[in-house]
C-alpha cells in the first residue's frame, strides 16, 4: 500500500479488504501483552493508511475466492471483482486436527479475538480465581507469549496463576540453536513455569488436555500457539498449494496455478525457497510483492526474489530483556531488548500518523 501510494499506477484502483480496521504488528504483540506497548503503538490503522496511500479500504472479511469469475466473496454477501489479487491474510494456529481445541482453547490468532478473550481471563484472575494457564506450542511464538502474559499478570493484574508450556517436541524452540534453547529453559525454570516436552495434545476437554500415550494435564485456560494452518478458502478456491495447504507461489510471489493471483507472508509458500512461517520473512516480501504487482498490472515481465536463508530472531522474555538468535549465535540481555524495541518502533513509524501516540483503538 505504501509503495502504491508513493507512485500510483496509472488507471489502477487499489482496494484493501480487511476483517478489522486495526491490524497488529506481530513483532510488538508480546510487548503489548506484557504491558510494554499501548494498542496504538502496536497496531496499524488501515483506514488511515488507505487514505494516505490513495487506496480504498473496506472493512469486510473475505470468505471465498472465485478465480474463474475473478471475484472475492465476503461474509456479508458482498462481491468484489479484481484484475489482480494479492492474498496476504496470514495464518492461524492448527486447531481442527485436535478434537475440542476449537471449542475449549483460546487461539492466539486472530489477534483481536485473542485480546478480547484474554481480557476475560484477566478479570477472572483479578477476582481471585486460581487458574492454571497452559500455552500449547513450544516454538518462539509460544514461549515469548507465555513469558509476556506472566509478566503482565504479575506486574499489573495481581494474583499468581500457574503457567505451563506444552509441546509435542522433545525440546522447546527446536528451530533455534542449543544455546538459545538452554537460555530459555533457564528462564522458564527461574519463572517457575512447568514445561511438558514430548506431550502431543490429542484432545481438549474442559479443564483437561489429553495427550498421546494417555497423559492428562489439568488446565483452566489452554492457549493455542501451535504450527500455522492455512485458511479454508484456499482449498475451496482451487489454487495450487503445498503439502500443508498453503498457497504455492513461484519466485515472483505469484500463484503457480493462477497468474492473476499473488500471495505473500504466512498464507503462502515459495516452492523454490520454503521458509518457516515467520513475520521476519513476511515483512521482507513486501517490496518485491509491490514491484511485481505493479509489473503485472502493466503487463511487464516479473522479477524473481529469493529470501535470505537465515533470519535474525529477537525473542523477548516479557520484562525488557531479550535473546538474539542467528544461526549458531546466541546472546541475551537488556541491550537485545533495546535493539529489538528500536527496530520495531522504527518500522512502525512508517505506518503511523504523526499524532498516533494519542490515538485510541477499540477497548
Amino acid at each position: 500500500m505504501r509503495a502504491f501510494g508513493r507512485l500510483p499506477p496509472h488507471g489502477t484502483r487499489v482496494t484493501l479488504l480487511s476483517r478489522t480496521r486495526f491490524t497488529p504488528y506481530s513483532g510488538m504483540l508480546p510487548g503489548l501483552l506484557a504491558g510494554l506497548y499501548s494498542f496504538a503503538e502496536s497496531h496499524i490503522d488501515l483506514a488511515w493508511l488507505a487514505s494516505e496511500t490513495g487506496c480504498e479500504f473496506i472493512e469486510s472479511e473475505a470468505m471465498r475466492i472465485h478465480p474463474a469469475a475473478r471475484e472475492v466473496e465476503c461474509t456479508d454477501g458482498s462481491m468484489f471483482g479484481y484484475d489482480v489479487l494479492s492474498a496476504d491474510t496470514g495464518s492461524t494456529p492448527a486447531m481442527d486436527a485436535v478434537p475440542g481445541a476449537r471449542e475449549h482453547a483460546l487461539p492466539v490468532k486472530p489477534v483481536d479475538r485473542f485480546l478480547a478473550g484474554w481480557r476475560s481471563v484477566e478479570q477472572r484472575i483479578a477476582s481471585g480465581q486460581p487458574l492454571r494457564i497452559a500455552v500449547v506450542g513450544g516454538g518462539a511464538g509460544g514461549v515469548e507469549l507465555l513469558l509476556s502474559l506472566q509478566h503482565r499478570l504479575r506486574a499489573a493484574v495481581g494474583g499468581d496463576p500457574r503457567f505451563l508450556l506444552v509441546t509435542d517436541q522433545a525440546d522447546i524452540l527446536t528451530h533455534h540453536n542449543r544455546s538459545v534453547r538452554r537460555i530459555f529453559r533457564d528462564v522458564l525454570a527461574a519463572r517457575q513455569i512447568e514445561v511438558f516436552p514430548a506431550h502431543e495434545v490429542t484432545r481438549v476437554e474442559p479443564h483437561t488436555l489429553h495427550c498421546a500415550g494417555g497423559a492428562r494435564i489439568a488446565v483452566d485456560v489452554p492457549i493455542w500457539v501451535t504450527t500455522a494452518a492455512p485458511p479454508a478458502w484456499i482449498a475451496d478456491a482451487g489454487l495450487a498449494t503445498d503439502h500443508r495447504g498453503f498457497i504455492a507461489v513461484d519466485d515472483c510471489l505469484r500463484s503457480i496455478s493462477h497468474t492473476d493471483v499473488f500471495a505473500a507472508g504466512d498464507v503462502a509458500t515459495m516452492v523454490n525457497h520454503p521458509r518457516p512461517k515467520s513475520g521476519v520473512y513476511a515483512v521482507r516480501q513486501g517490496p518485491p510483492l509491490a514491484r511485481n504487482l505493479r509489473r503485472a498490472l502493466a503487463g511487464e515481465r516479473l522479477s524473481a526474489f529469493a529470501p535470505q536463508r537465515t533470519a535474525l530472531a529477537l525473542i523477548g522474555t516479557g520484562d525488557r530483556d531479550a535473546v538474539a538468535s542467528w544461526g549458531r549465535f546466541a546472546a541475551r540481555g537488556p541491550w537485545v531488548w533495546r535493539w529489538k524495541d528500536y527496530i520495531d518502533r522504527r518500522w512502525m513509524r512508517s505506518y503511523h500518523p504523526p499524532d498516533s501516540g494519542d490515538r485510541k483503538g477499540p477497548t
